[in-house]
C-alpha cells in the first residue's frame, strides 16, 4: 500500500502522464483503465501496475492469486502491483473520475521497413496532425479498415498523450506505426518501391473513390487547420477529395481518414471476391 503523495512511484506516474520529454526519455507511459491495462499485458508491455484501493477491494482483494497472476502478468510472470488509497491514487489518475488502475507501459517501437512489409497494402500518413483525440480515432480506424501502420510527421501531436492513449482503445498494442523526420522524404521512399501516395486535398483533385486502393497504396491526412503542407503536396503521387454537399468546406480530420481508408477497404474486399474492375 503506498500511503503519500510525495512516494516516488507516484511522483514517476504524474512525470510520465504529463511530461512527453520524460516519457520519450524512460520509454515508458502510463495506460489508465482496465481495459487498456489488461492489453498492455496481452501484448507484453507492462511493467508496473497502481490500482485504487476502492477497485481493488471491489475486483482483486478475495480473487485467488492465480487468477491475479494471470491478469496482471506478461509472459507468465507478475508484475509488479501496489495500491493506494483513492485520494492519493486520483492525484495520479489523467481523468476526472478515474477507473482506478494504471499501468506503466513500454513504448512499442516499428521501423519503417517493418511497416512496409506487412501483408497489407494500405499505410495512412499524418502530416502534423495536433488533436489527441482525432490521433487515437485514427489509430482505432487504422485497425479497423485493415491498415498496415500509421507514419507521422515529427510534428504530430505525441501518440502517448494520456488523451490519445485512452481515445485508441487498445489499438496502441496492435497498430505499427512511426514518426519520421521528414514526411517527404519518407513518401519518396515509398514511391521507390511503388507505392501509390495520395494525399486529400480540395484544389485540382479527383474524388476519393476513383483510385485503385488494391494496389499499394498511402493515404495523407494533414494538418486540422492548414491541410497538406507544400513540401508535402509536392511529394504526391496525386490528389483526392471527398465530395460535399451544402455549406460544409471541409471535414474533421479523423472522418476524412475514414472515409478514404474504408473506401480503401472496400475495394480489397471486392477485389477478394472478384467483383472489383477498374477500367
Amino acid at each position: 500500500m503506498i500511503t503519500s503523495e510525495n512516494n516516488a512511484k507516484i511522483k514517476e506516474l504524474i512525470k510520465l502522464q504529463k511530461n512527453a520529454r520524460h516519457r520519450r526519455k524512460e520509454g515508458m507511459f502510463v495506460a489508465e483503465g482496465i481495459k487498456l491495462v489488461l492489453e498492455a499485458a496481452k501484448y507484453g508491455k507492462l511493467r508496473q501496475v497502481l490500482i485504487r484501493e476502492s477497485l481493488w477491494h471491489e475486483r482483486w482483494k478475495d480473487a485467488p492469486e492465480s487468477e491475479i497472476a494471470k491478469e496482471l502478468s506478461v509472459d507468465g510472470n507478475r508484475v509488479g502491483v501496489d495500491t493506494a488509497p483513492d485520494s492519493v491514487f486520483d492525484m495520479a489518475a489523467d481523468t476526472v473520475t478515474p477507473q482506478g488502475i494504471l499501468g506503466m507501459v513500454d513504448m512499442p517501437a516499428y521501423s519503417l521497413e517493418e511497416i512496409l512489409a506487412s501483408p497489407s497494402s494500405l499505410y495512412l500518413l499524418l502530416d502534423d496532425l495536433r488533436d489527441p483525440g482525432n490521433l487515437g480515432t485514427v489509430i482505432r480506424t487504422a485497425e479497423a479498415a485493415g491498415a498496415a501502420g500509421v507514419i507521422m510527421s515529427k510534428g504530430s501531436v505525441d501518440l502517448f498523450n494520456p488523451k490519445v492513449v485512452r481515445a485508441t482503445m487498445g489499438a496502441i498494442f496492435r497498430v505499427p506505426f512511426l514518426y519520421v523526420e521528414s514526411l517527404p522524404e519518407t513518401i519518396a521512399q515509398m514511391r521507390n518501391e511503388n507505392i501509390s501516395v495520395y494525399g486529400t486535398i480540395l484544389e485540382e483533385s479527383r474524388p476519393y473513390d476513383e483510385p485503385d486502393y488494391t494496389k499499394p497504396s498511402g493515404i495523407v491526412i494533414g494538418n486540422e487547420a492548414n491541410g497538406i503542407s507544400a513540401p508535402v503536396r509536392e511529394s504526391l503521387t496525386g490528389r483526392i477529395h471527398i465530395p460535399m454537399q451544402g455549406s460544409v468546406e471541409s471535414l474533421n480530420a479523423a472522418v476524412a481518414a475514414a472515409v478514404v481508408m474504408y473506401e480503401a477497404s472496400r475495394q480489397h474486399r471486392k477485389r477478394d471476391t472478384g467483383l472489383l474492375k477498374f477500367h
